[in-house]
């Protein structure tokens, strides 16, 4: 049996996205500003760095101006002129361009209502237009070069302590058969140790649950509440859409009782980004994301903006909503929390890469300092939560700390009532904070259409403009070893056919938007059974979120599996 090795760094970024990129990089040149020399590595679970990032994305460029000018007066000045943009375009900053056009529609199910203003939270003009893939597998090269190690296909799967603080992480195994037996390609995973590491796992993440059972990290804060986003690329030929262009939308085709809401971004003059958001915490068993975006694409106004096009990618993730008042602890001796997997976004503005990256460098600063001072301690490590809380994330979540209360205690109308009225109290709404997990506000099926209640009907997929769950998860490009571990664990399994089937309905069939679990039905009296399709998966975790029972834990499947986004 293969022994299993151990590397040694000094600082470890557990993922590859905006926060441990930018961390890396910045961590990086202060060190080497300083004259110090040290190993810095980034993991990554997927394949290749940028496989796993998905995000709209209309990006404030404040971080990664301050990234990548590191010069102060050529940064400020070029912040106040424009110029940064040149400088990016030299550094070949992959930009899908720069926002001048700024629409809100409010739809119904047959118009489209523009609002004659943009309503503050969502002013995009002159912010840019990225792919998050391709903007990590730039910063990964940008690491590289600093002399930093990125490693893919590397899951991070348990944490290492080390005389009472955080010591690295433990890597999964490779050639583990679906027995967890080991294969004749069996390699054990790898002790990374480090004297700082730092969790940026994105959202819900698998050693954060496993901090969070040591730490209580949570403790006396707002449970986190989460939503699902379901996003397609189209192309189009060349020069046929307009570039720089940004659509969000409200209304159809959810019901009052959901918060969420769709978007449009142009890509250059010859690709949409197309998406829609649905908060994890509505009322209807039957709810399912990827349908209503479907449904969202058959719109009138918007089936036509994408005719003539193709659907060329698919994806899915979820992101933390909850604010300020859901933002756990942020540090433990030898450890620090960074981006989406600690609630580092502001739902109110739908963004969060640069509050992440943001994050990410202010680890890089507390990092410096505890490496000059040989110094890992709680007291510390508490330096970089002061700083986070100090810095434009804190000030940016305080100042929507009352927003999502109104949508998820009272729906729609009132949920914009309550953040209209928090935009004039400086972000206080009139609804109280505490918040519970998303998955208590299900309804059982009785509950939310009464006795006798049918499955509603359902649109049929036209594989143009519309498409099934199995299509486009095609388009994802997900790929697992069928022949390993299924990551997705259901604690009690009997749950799903002696309980679920008949209070919800097995809503893990709606919410899950890559049609990874399938409840099957054989003919006469027999109970069904669930199949999890796990080679479906695209590592979004809303059944994780999302299940009413929570008995579904979502874990790192070997390394390397999952999707293979290009452009999301």
């Amino acid at each position: 049996m293969p022994q299993r090795e151990v590397l040694e760094v000094d600082a470890l970024f557990v993922g590859a996205g905006p926060a441990g990129l930018g961390g890396a990089i910045y961590l990086s040149r202060l060190l080497k500003k300083s004259g110090r020399t040290v190993s810095i590595a980034v993991i990554e679970k997927a394949k290749e760095v940028g496989a796993h990032s998905l995000s709209g994305a209309v990006v404030d460029p404040k971080a990664l101006i301050e990234l990548l000018i590191p010069d102060e007066e050529l940064r400020l000045k070029s912040q106040k002129d424009g110029s940064y943009l040149k400088i990016f375009s030299e550094m070949g900053v992959p930009i899908e361009g720069v926002v001048d056009e700024d629409y809100i529609y409010f739809l119904t199910e047959s118009d489209a209502v523009t609002l004659p203003f943009t309503l503050k939270p969502l002013h995009n003009k002159g912010y840019l237009i990225i792919s998050l893939a391709k903007l990590t597998r730039w910063l990964a090269r940008t690491a590289e070069k600093e002399g930093i190690d990125v490693f893919t296909g590397f899951p991070a799967v348990g944490i290492l302590a080390n005389n009472g603080r955080i010591g690295g992480v433990r890597t999964g195994d490779k050639g583990v058969d679906k027995h967890s037996n080991p294969k004749s390609n069996y390699e054990p995973g790898v002790d990374i140790t480090a004297k700082v590491t730092v969790i940026c796992e994105g959202t819900r993440g698998h050693l954060y649950r496993q901090l969070n059972d040591i730490y209580l990290l949570d403790q006396y804060k707002n449970k986190q509440v989460y939503a699902t986003g379901v996003k397609e690329i189209w192309e189009f030929p060349r020069g046929s859409i307009p570039p720089n262009r940004v659509i969000h939308t409200m209304g159809w085709p959810l019901k009052s009782d959901a918060f969420g809401g769709g978007f449009i971004y142009s890509m250059g003059d010859n690709k949409l980004c197309i998406g829609f958001v649905i908060g994890l915490d509505y009322h209807d068993p039957f709810l399912d994301a990827h349908y209503e975006f479907q449904r969202f694409k058959a719109h009138p106004k918007i089936a036509s903006i994408l005719d003539g096009g193709k659907m060329i990618e698919y994806g899915a993730k979820t992101i933390p909503e909850g604010g300020w008042y859901s933002l756990p602890r942020l540090f433990m001796p030898g450890c620090l929390i960074a981006g989406d997997t600690g609630g580092l976004l502001d739902a109110m503005r739908l963004k969060g890469v640069h509050l992440a990256m943001k994050s990410g460098m202010l680890a890089a600063e507390t990092i410096a300092e505890a490496l000059e001072k040989d110094d890992y301690s709680d007291a510390q490590m508490s330096k970089y939560e002061r700083a986070v809380f100090n810095s434009y994330i804190g000030k940016e979540l305080y100042k929507s700390r009352g927003f999502k209360q109104g949508f998820a205690k009272h729906g729609f109308w009132i949920g914009l009532l309550n953040a209209g009225f928090a935009q004039i109290r400086g972000g206080a709404g009139f609804v109280r904070r505490h918040m519970i997990p998303g998955h208590l506000m299900m309804k059982t099926v009785r509950g939310y259409y009464g006795n006798g209640a049918v499955k509603p009907e359902r649109m049929k997929f036209d594989n143009k403009l519309t498409f099934s769950k199995l299509e486009d998860v095609y388009y994802a490009g997900t790929i697992h070893d069928e022949d390993s571990p299924c990551h997705l664990i259901v604690k009690e399994p009997d749950i799903c056919v002696n309980r679920c089937t008949q209070e919800y309905g097995n809503p893990c069939q709606y919410f899950c938007p890559a049609s990874v679990y399938e409840f099957l039905l054989p003919e006469g009296d027999a109970k069904g059974r669930l199949q999890i399709n796990f080679s479906n998966c695209v590592h979004c975790k809303t059944c994780d979120i999302m299940d009413p029972y929570g008995i579904i834990r979502w874990v790192p499947p070997e390394g390397g599996g999952g999707p293979a986004y290009k452009e999301l």
